[in-house]
């Protein structure tokens, strides 16, 4: 439990010579996670703040809103032979009067470490609605305050400096304060870590904030941060059309390309202070 690097033996070609040699890679295991007993999903993960993980999942497809809507969460024995527990196996409770979501919520294959919309049952399912939308925050941040943050995030990703394997995802304050950062090998499943330590913390909806992540700005992360109540999202890589759109349809301040001191603004400008 909680192993996130694991040690594998690799040839090493170069110019000069042929070597055998351990490499540090980060860990690749599947997460179940059930609802009241049921299972729901699984996702390829990097174990560690799988609790956040679960919590912020549930909450970005609109099941749970808050952390008063969460009764228990506890691992569960897994699926070997003899039973025992492989905490890969994780079971949510909610609170009496939590209605359990509808079938076509459910995710009908595995999440996989790449693409957290793979296998929904169908594109209507991923069109959520959220009950913290960001589009009256007043928060404005400078945009020389931006551009700090993706060092930031850098220096903050511990694994990723030991394994060059890992995707992060990192909260801020308007003046640029890191409050949390998460890895994980799959990019959706560091902002769920995010968003469920802000659960756990009773910080939901996430008002004046600012969420970067590692690579690109997907759809499905830029519905995350509208599930969140978060004003403000930049990516250090490309946005899609479709995130520029869901940006802008739900009041998302959508930032992409953030490298060195440019960055380019797709929705709401007016958040972003620059001189």
């Amino acid at each position: 439990m909680g192993r996130v690097t694991a040690r594998r033996r690799a040839t090493h070609l170069s110019s000069t010579q042929i070597t055998q040699r351990p490499e540090t890679l980060a860990v690749e295991e599947p997460l179940e996670i059930r609802l009241n007993g049921t299972p729901l999903t699984v996702t390829m993960r990097t174990p560690g703040s799988d609790v956040e993980l679960a919590q912020g999942f549930l909450l970005t497809e609109g099941i749970i809103a808050a952390r008063a809507e969460v009764s228990n969460v506890r691992y569960c024995r897994g699926a070997t032979e003899d039973g025992a527990n492989t905490y890969n196996v994780l079971d949510v409770t909610l609170a009496p009067g939590v209605p359990l979501p509808d079938v076509d919520l459910r995710r009908n294959f595995y999440t996989t470490s790449s693409c957290g919309i793979c296998g929904k049952a169908s594109l209507d399912a991923v069109a959520a609605v959220s009950r913290h939308a960001p589009g009256d925050d007043p928060t404005v941040v400078s945009a020389a305050t931006l551009v700090e943050l993706p060092a930031k995030l850098r220096a903050a990703q511990k694994v990723f400096a030991s394994t060059g394997g890992l995707h992060g995802a990192a909260l801020f304050t308007p003046d640029g304060e890191l409050l949390v950062t998460r890895e994980d090998i799959g990019r959706h499943n560091a902002v769920d870590k995010v968003i469920g330590w802000a659960l756990e913390d009773n910080r939901i909806p996430l008002t004046g904030t600012v969420l970067l992540v590692s690579g690109r700005a997907s759809f499905e992360l830029t519905q995350k941060a509208v599930m969140a109540g978060i004003p403000i999202m930049a990516a250090v890589s490309a946005p899609s059309s479709l995130a520029v759109d869901l940006a802008s349809q739900s009041g998302l301040t959508l930032v992409a390309f953030l490298r060195g001191e440019s960055m380019n603004i797709y929705s709401r400008p007016d958040r972003i202070k620059h001189d």
